[in-house]
């Protein structure tokens, strides 16, 4: 095995500080106060974390990995708009009112949850940032294609959040709720949190239905930022391997295929 550059390694402390401020640090707690930091959580967790992570590790244990007969069969979802429907479709499912409420208050039900959608994000990614050349045969104007694609399937879900006109989650409205979703993440009784605060809005500093909206908006954003730099990246490369063709072809071939249409 070749040694791993110290971007990668890089790349991979980053990603896991950042999945387990997401997942196991203070943003996950304040996830449960304010829908905002749970959007937050949600866009750290699965569109900045897994690119990072997936940067990091080097393709030599990519192909280890790959070798595994439970990663074989991923291959077909891995495929660009199957792993697109998939990740925003679990995405978006998660964040309809009594799939999301369920979700929060079934401990081995969210975990699972969680996993297999970050499983989802790993595929969806794996399109932009294939780890392995020999594997990354999608041309850069495909790549747009399917960032676009993402852009578009998540706008739907975003939008439903934006734009209601009343909450919609009970486990940020409704104190009881919201107090047994809050068992899952601090210790001891639950009924003391209702009894020292009332429910999730002695936490928020905005109203519920406007915490709602800017959820929504911050997921948005942070998906629009990511893809739209991941988009220029993509099309920096694709002109770059374009002009780089032109250049090599030689004087004399030049001349040849001159005369030969002549």
């Amino acid at each position: 095995a070749e040694p791993v550059s110290i971007s990668k390694k890089i790349s991979f402390v980053c990603g896991m500080l950042i999945l387990y401020l997401a997942q196991g640090g203070p943003i996950s707690l304040l996830g449960h106060l304010m829908f905002t930091f749970h959007m937050t959580t949600m866009a750290l967790s699965y569109l900045v974390a897994p690119p990072l992570l997936m940067m990091g590790i080097p393709a030599w244990l990519w192909r280890a990995f790959l070798k595994v007969n439970p990663f074989k069969k991923l291959g077909f979802f891995s495929r660009p708009v199957v792993a697109a429907v998939l990740f925003n479709g679990l995405f978006s499912f998660y964040h309809f009112p009594a799939v999301h409420d369920y979700v929060m208050l079934h401990f081995a039900v969210h975990r699972i949850y969680y996993l297999v959608l970050f499983i989802a994000a790993i595929l969806m990614w794996w399109t932009l940032i294939n780890p392995l050349p020999e594997k990354d045969k999608i041309s850069g104007l495909a790549k747009i294609g399917f960032i676009f694609l993402n852009m578009v399937l998540l706008t739907p879900a975003c939008g439903l959040i934006i734009f209601s006109t009343k909450p919609m989650y009970a486990t940020y409205s409704d104190p009881n709720t919201w107090a047994q979703a809050m068992g899952y993440c601090v210790s001891g009784d639950p009924s003391k949190l209702l009894q020292s605060f009332g429910g999730p809005t002695f936490f928020n500093i905005m109203s519920t239905k406007v915490d709602q909206q800017v959820g929504g908006i911050v997921m948005k954003f942070i998906q629009e930022f990511i893809f739209a730099s991941m988009l220029g990246k993509v099309f920096f490369q694709w002109y770059k391997s374009e002009n780089k063709e032109d250049d090599d072809i030689t004087p004399a071939e030049f001349s040849e295929g001159s005369l030969n249409r002549a």
